[in-house]
C-alpha cells in the first residue's frame, strides 16, 4: 500500500493505543470524541484529496526511492518544482478544511532530517542516514502521518538545557545501553499529535558540547509505551460538545495541539538519528524551521481564502457589498493573502540541491515569508471582523434559534438581505468568521501565524544571518566609488 484511503486512515487510528488526557479526563475513544474528531477529519482530507484525479499532480508524486506513487506529504523534494507544488498543495488543503491539516510538520521534518543525517554521516562516519531512509520507506509505503516534534517547554529561557533546575525542560537521553536509549522530557504545542502514527523528535535549539545529551533525534510510534498527551485548550472548543453545527462555525474540520510527554521511553538504536552530535543540531533546527516557514506561505493562504470568502458573503448577507469601503477592504485582504503566497512560491523557486540530493528552500526568503505571516493574517482577520459586524460575537445561540417561543423572534430580528439569504445562512457565515478569527480555528490561523515555526524574533535572527549586509556594503561602495584605487 502506497496510498491510504481516508477510510483506511481512520481505521488505522482506531487500532492505536493512545493515552490522551482532555479536560481532566482520560479519553477512551479519541477518534470519535467530539472535540478531537474535527481535527482528525482535517488529516483525513489529505488522504481524500490524494484519491481525486483532479488533484493527483499536487497531492501525489513518484517516490525517488521506490518508484511507487505516494502521498506528497511523505516525499523528499527532488526539485524546485517539488517545492512549489508543496506550497500549492498546502493552499489547496487549507481551502478544503479552513483549518490546520497537521501533516506539514512531519513532511518538513523528514526533509530536514534527510540532508542533515547525510551530511552528519559524511563528516563523522555515523550511520544515521541509512536508518532514516529505512524509516522513510516505511512511512511512504504505509502512507503514515508523522508528527514532527521540535519545541521543548524550555523552562527558564535564560538558561541552557544543562543549566535548568529541572533537566526535563528539554528532551534528553537519560540512559544508553547496547540496545538503545531511554528518553525523558516533553514536546509542547504538538500539532496533530494524536492523529499521527509515528513521531519524529528533533532538538529545539542548536546545542553545545555541555548539552550533548539534549542533542538527540529519533522516531517512535505515537502510542509508544511511556508516551502520553495532554490535549490543548482552544477558544470555544466545548461548543463541539453541544451537538449543533451553527455555533461551532466550522463543524467538520479543525486542528489541535497537545503536550507530548516522554516518561522514560525506550528507543532502539535503529530508530535513533542523532545522539550527542551537538554540532549538527543547529543544522537540523535551521533546515526544519526553514521548510516549515515556507509551509506557512501555503497553508495560511488557503485558510485565508476561506476567510476572505466568508467576509465577502457576510457583506452580501448584510446588504453592504456595494459600499466602496467594503470593496476596498476585500481588495486589501486579497492583496495581503496573495503577498504571503508570493513569498511561499518565491522561496521555493529559489531553492537549491543539498548534498543528499534533497532540495532546500531559499532560507532568507522562507524567513521573510514567515515574518509576513506573523503580521498579515492579523490584519486580514481584523478586516474580516470589521466587515462581518458586531453580530458575529453577540448573536444568540443555535439552541435559541430552535426554541419554539423565541426562535421566530430571532428569525425576524436577525435577518439580513432576505433576497439572497435566510437568517440561518447569515448566522452560519457569521459564526464561520468568528471561528476563523476568534474560535478554535484561530489557533491554526491567527495565533499559529504568530508563534508557529518559531516566534517573530526567530525569523528576524535568521534574516539578519542570511541578509548578507557585507555584500550589500560592497555594492554601495562600488557605486559610490569608495576605496577605489
Amino acid at each position: 500500500m502506497s496510498l491510504k484511503t481516508p477510510e483506511q486512515y481512520e481505521e488505522s487510528l482506531r487500532k492505536m493505543n493512545f493515552k490522551i488526557y482532555l479536560l481532566g479526563e482520560l479519553v477512551k475513544n479519541p477518534v470519535d470524541h467530539p472535540i478531537i474528531r474535527p481535527s482528525m477529519n482535517s488529516v483525513k482530507m489529505t488522504y481524500a484529496l490524494a484519491q481525486m484525479p483532479e488533484y493527483e499532480d499536487l497531492m501525489t508524486v513518484k517516490s525517488h526511492l521506490t518508484g511507487e506513487k505516494i502521498n506528497r506529504f511523505g516525499h523528499l523534494h527532488q526539485s524546485t518544482d517539488d517545492l512549489v507544488k508543496k506550497v500549492k498543495m498546502q493552499r489547496l488543503c487549507g481551502q478544503q478544511t479552513a483549518s490546520c491539516f497537521q501533516r506539514c510538520v512531519g513532511m518538513d521534518a523528514v526533509n530536514a532530517m534527510d540532508s542533515t543525517t547525510f551530511e552528519m554521516d559524511r563528516k563523522l562516519g555515523t550511520k544515521y542516514h541509512d536508518r532514516f531512509i529505512k524509516f522513510l520507506k516505511m512511512m511512504q509505503a504505509e502512507d503514515m502521518t508523522v508528527d514532527g516534534a521540535m519545541t521543548d517547554p524550555k523552562g527558564n529561557r535564560g538558561l541552557a538545557p544543562h543549566q535548568q533546575p529541572d533537566p526535563d525542560m528539554f528532551v534528553h537521553v537519560v540512559e544508553k545501553n547496547d540496545k538503545g536509549i531511554v528518553i525523558r522530557g516533553a514536546k509542547a504545542h504538538q500539532t496533530g499529535a494524536v492523529n499521527s502514527h509515528w513521531v519524529m523528535v528533533m532538538p529545539t535549539i542548536a546545542m553545545t558540547k555541555e548539552d550533548a545529551d539534549y542533542a538527540v533525534s529519533f522516531v517512535c510510534p505515537a502510542d509508544e509505551k511511556g508516551v502520553y498527551y495532554i490535549y490543548g485548550r482552544q477558544s470555544c472548543d466545548t461548543r463541539k460538545l453541544e451537538g449543533g453545527t451553527i455555533d461551532v462555525g466550522n463543524s467538520q474540520f479543525g486542528g489541535h495541539e497537545a503536550l507530548m510527554v516522554f516518561d522514560n521511553v525506550f528507543i532502539p538504536w535503529e530508530n535513533v538519528m542523532m545522539c550527542g552530535e551537538y554540532e549538527f543540531s543547529g543544522m537540523l533546527v535551521e533546515r526544519f524551521a526553514g521548510y516549515h516557514r515556507q509551509s506557512y506561505g501555503g497553508c495560511k493562504v488557503g485558510v485565508g481564502d476561506v476567510l476572505i470568502g466568508a467576509a465577502a458573503l457576510a457583506a452580501d448577507y448584510n446588504g453592504a457589498a456595494k459600499a466602496s469601503h467594503i470593496k476596498d477592504k476585500l481588495i486589501e485582504m486579497t492583496h495581503l493573502n496573495e503577498t504571503l503566497y508570493s513569498c511561499g512560491i518565491a522561496c521555493s523557486s529559489q531553492g537549491h540541491k543539498t548534498a543528499s540530493g534533497t532540495y532546500l528552500i531559499d532560507l532568507l526568503l522562507a524567513n521573510v515569508c514567515k515574518q509576513n505571516v506573523t503580521r498579515f493574517p492579523y490584519e486580514i482577520a481584523r478586516l474580516a471582523e470589521d466587515i462581518a459586524g458586531g453580530l458575529m460575537v453577540t448573536m444568540a445561540s443555535e439552541k435559541d434559534f430552535k426554541n419554539p417561543e423565541i426562535g421566530k423572534v430571532l428569525e425576524k430580528y436577525m435577518q439580513g438581505n432576505t433576497d439572497i439569504c435566510s437568517t440561518e445562512d447569515r448566522a452560519r457565515i457569521l459564526r464561520l468568521v468568528e471561528n476563523l478569527t476568534l474560535g478554535t480555528a484561530a489557533v491554526g490561523y491567527r495565533t499559529e501565524s504568530m508563534h508557529g515555526a518559531g516566534s517573530p524574533q526567530a525569523q528576524r535572527i535568521m534574516i539578519a544571518r542570511q541578509g548578507n549586509l557585507e555584500q550589500k556594503k560592497k555594492l554601495a561602495k562600488k557605486i559610490a566609488m569608495i576605496d577605489k584605487k
